[in-house]
């Protein structure tokens, strides 16, 4: 078979046993996977190429899994407005997606012990402002004059399976900050709302996450932390409290 025919050789999805169309293929270590099961995926995932058919057939079966807490997910926080971090308070767990119907893309649903660090950095991008001279060339401005623009990346570190990382920006366009006409002087970004909105949704994406992760980790630590002996004040017996902090013997808070 020559180069051509090799082109347009049927393949069959390794996962679902479907026949790929033309330019549907997504390479497996050791197969094949049509565009379908690809877009089941997480979509924080990257290692498709290096995944063998088993891999994926687990990751699989976890997103037909998560589909359950997807729908027993409720949102009690949102932060965000392009792509939103939607946050379960009471069971202690969030998503991000830019879906607005956000059940019918599944999105993977995360335990706040899960966090590992989260990241927020805002980019500043600079331009140069041209003139042109009287034989219509470009040529810079004395002092030079600049435009400036930005963007506003977040990063949450997470222990999971299948990725260790969410990336995304909170912005859908550059946040674009023009100096005065005539001044070279940078502009202050504050001055623009766009730029306050997102900075302020950034850090409290951080301040959030961080902080849960916190309060996880010393709830873990306070409960593998040894009982010590106490008198409960209602009926006088020498007690170890209970998981809820109680008497063992009359129930009564200690």
């Amino acid at each position: 078979m020559g180069l051509f025919g090799k082109l347009f050789d049927k393949k069959e999805c390794s996962i679902c046993g479907k026949n790929i169309g033309l330019l549907g293929n997504r390479k497996l270590e050791d197969g094949n996977m049509c565009k379908e099961c690809a877009a089941k995926l997480s979509p924080w995932f990257s290692d498709r190429r290096s995944s063998t058919v088993a891999e994926i057939e687990e990751q699989l079966a976890y997103r037909d899994e998560n589909k359950k807490a997807v729908e027993a997910f409720n949102v009690t926080l949102s932060l965000g407005t392009n792509v939103k971090v939607l946050i379960d308070e009471d069971a202690g767990k969030f998503m991000v997606t830019r879906e607005r119907n956000y059940k019918n893309t599944n999105p993977d649903v995360l335990k706040f012990s899960q966090v590992t660090g989260c990241q927020f950095d805002i980019e500043e991008h600079r331009t140069e402002e041209m003139r042109e001279d009287k034989d219509g060339n470009e040529i810079s401005y004395h002092p030079p004059r600049y435009y400036y623009s930005y963007d506003f990346h977040m990063v949450i570190k997470v222990n999971h399976p299948y990725f260790d990382e969410i990336t995304f920006d909170l912005n859908s366009s550059d946040v674009e900050i023009n100096p005065d006409c005539g001044t070279s002087v940078r502009p202050n970004p504050q001055i623009n709302p766009d730029y306050r909105e997102y900075e302020e949704i950034g850090r409290e994406i951080k301040d959030i996450l961080t902080q849960a992760r916190k309060q996880v980790r010393e709830e873990v630590k306070a409960a593998a932390a040894p009982k010590t002996a106490v008198n409960c004040p209602y009926c006088g017996a020498t007690t170890i409290p209970d998981a809820s902090g109680c008497c063992e013997y009359c129930g009564g808070a200690v």
